[in-house]
């Protein structure tokens, strides 16, 4: 007993030696956080005792005082680094709060500036922001080329100096009758073979065309499939200006060759590029998801009449957004009639 005493003795007044030697603000600090730490833990809770947002605050506060060597030491119900971390969102919060109070970010542009370039655009249409901008310059007035394109557009103002001209979407839409496009996708066979089908679809009328099936699609054969287009085309061949395709190797020379002959231009996607030729790859996803992968396909002559049918379906009854919700050959004129079942026969077996 004698031993334990002189041995608390010992530790106590090494204790009280190394408080003397502090400051004292660190011991008031330290005294300050224990005594709170002792009133949570004092208060009724039927579990582990939770700080609230006064309880972090006070701590956060008096542990900024005490040296950041003398943090480890101390006996806190967090850590250190949770209590730092509660200082940084206190100060954050205060500077966030005092920032609200007045204005924010760039000062708002005046409104005699924000009618001068809402005159200028109007009185001049052939000038873009860019232009107005440097107009501005040359006056003085001091305003960003990005400001000026948000004044514009907010004001429904086109911010492209061809405010008069047609949108790129209305001038697809009025070129749509001259641009048929054309793609490969591949059908599985049993066996683990694979059947190529090459299509065209016209971009104004969403007409499809599926020209033949094969297993090799050479550079020749690709050729004459271009021949029995024109041929199906007919008299609608000289309304018709742009061909669009990929750049793969089955299309070569002789295929545009023969539609350059036709007054046909041909119109190159660039590399990985699949949105350039969007509307063919559009239909080919439909066609699988609504007959490929549904169909159990046998061989090649099963799936030429799969596909004619698919296409009848597609030309004469299927509806479609881009026409309305109406179909491509429904109620149209007789000059653009479409090729009966009979000939879509007739050109699938002289193409196989």
């Amino acid at each position: 007993m004698c031993l334990r005493f002189v041995f608390l003795l010992i530790t106590r007044l090494a204790a009280w030696l190394r408080l003397s030697r502090r400051e004292e603000t660190w011991k008031t600090a330290e005294i300050l956080i224990l005594r709170h730490q002792l009133a949570v833990l004092q208060r009724r809770q039927p579990c582990r005792p939770k700080l609230n947002w006064a309880d972090r605050a006070l701590l956060a506060i008096l542990l900024s005082v005490i040296p950041k060597a003398r943090r480890q030491g101390l006996r806190l119900l967090v850590t250190p680094d949770t209590v730092l971390r509660w200082h940084r969102d206190i100060a954050r919060r205060r500077w966030a709060a005092r920032s609200r109070r007045g204005k924010t970010g760039r000062p708002a542009t005046r409104q005699n500036v924000k009618a001068l370039i809402l005159r200028l655009a109007r009185e001049n249409p052939g000038w873009g922001y860019r232009r107005i901008h440097g107009e501005l310059a040359g006056l003085g007035v001091k305003v960003a080329a990005s400001t000026i394109w948000e004044i514009l557009k907010n004001a429904g103002i086109d911010p492209a100096p061809r405010r008069t001209g047609p949108t790129w979407s209305q001038f697809l839409r009025s070129q749509a009758d001259a641009i048929l496009a054309c793609d490969f996708f591949t059908a599985d066979l049993p066996g683990g073979t694979q059947a190529y089908v090459l299509a065209v679809i016209e971009h104004a009328t969403r007409r499809i065309r599926i020209l033949a099936v094969t297993l090799h699609p050479t550079g020749e054969w690709t050729a004459q499939q271009a021949r029995n287009l024109v041929m199906d085309l007919g008299d609608q061949a000289h309304r018709v200006r742009f061909m669009i395709r990929d750049r793969g190797s089955n299309f070569t020379t002789a295929f545009d060759a023969v539609l350059v002959d036709a007054g046909i231009q041909t119109v190159l996607c660039n590399v990985q590029t699949p949105r350039m030729n969007a509307i063919a790859e559009r239909w080919i996803g439909g066609c699988r998801r609504e007959l490929l992968d549904r169909t159990l396909i046998w061989n090649q002559a099963h799936l030429r009449r799969i596909l004619r049918e698919y296409e009848t379906h597609h030309n004469q009854h299927r509806p479609h957004r881009s026409l309305n919700a109406a179909a491509q050959t429904r109620n149209r004129c007789p000059n653009r009639s479409i090729l009966s079942s009979t000939a879509c026969e007739d050109r699938l077996a002289l193409a196989a």
